[in-house]
């Protein structure tokens, strides 16, 4: 499943699990849950954690800058291995 964006005072799905710190939203990722992370509302505040929730399994994110932080998960799906680049260039001198 791709990271997904919410807008704070949207309606969030039951089943989604809440947590509180990177090594609970590994903890709930690796049992099966799917992580709900509500993210600062500053914008360097909440790409670095949207970054670090990602890495550690979190898909449901809560934020105020959805266009910033969907590049953030991109780039973090990207490094982890969970999704193609975007764009890949193979230097040759």
């Amino acid at each position: 499943m791709s990271p997904a964006l919410v807008a704070p005072g949207a309606p969030l799905d039951p089943s989604w699990t809440p947590a509180g710190s990177p090594a609970e939203a590994a903890a709930l990722a690796r049992a099966g849950a799917t992580v709900l992370v509500t993210l600062p509302a500053q914008l360097d505040a909440a790409l670095a954690a949207a970054a670090i929730y990602c890495w550690h399994g979190a898909r449901v994110f809560v934020t105020e800058h959805p266009d910033q932080v969907r590049l953030a998960l991109d780039m973090t799906e990207s490094l982890a291995g969970r999704r193609p680049p975007a764009l890949t260039r193979r230097g040759l001198a």
